[in-house]
């Protein structure tokens, strides 16, 4: 279960939390006046912030994160706070323009700490 925190009228949250959905995650959607809020509390850098915020398990999700990357996340566990995508890149789940063009983007693995890694690397392709 992944429970989303996004604003009523982000049309690429609906398409991520479809997203989700496809690949077998059940999802709550929340909508709320302001997502900022819902970053702060569950320790997500301002600088890696997006248009919403997921939860699941403990860790935090923030943007775009492909399915893939929040299994394997549950399988490995690692010591950490949570996943994001900043920004809003073209291509990552959600962010779909035509089918086949992507911008480059990393998933960023974040710690309470401060570390951060790149946990995933998604070339660009056109």
């Amino acid at each position: 279960m992944i429970t989303v925190y996004k604003t009523p009228t982000c049309g690429c949250c609906h398409e991520w939390i479809a997203h989700l959905r496809q690949h077998g995650f059940e999802v709550v959607a929340n909508d709320v006046p302001d997502t900022s809020p819902y970053r702060s509390r569950f320790g997500v850098p301002k600088e890696l912030g997006s248009c919403h915020t997921g939860v699941i398990d403990g860790y935090a999700l923030e943007g775009h994160v492909p399915a893939a990357d929040i299994r394997r996340l549950l399988a490995e566990r690692p010591k950490a706070r949570g996943l994001a995508v900043p920004g809003m890149p073209v291509g990552s789940p959600g962010m779909e323009v035509d089918g086949t063009r992507r911008d480059a983007f990393d998933v960023v693995l974040f710690a309470d700490d401060g570390r951060r890694s790149v946990w995933q690397r998604y070339p660009a392709k056109t």
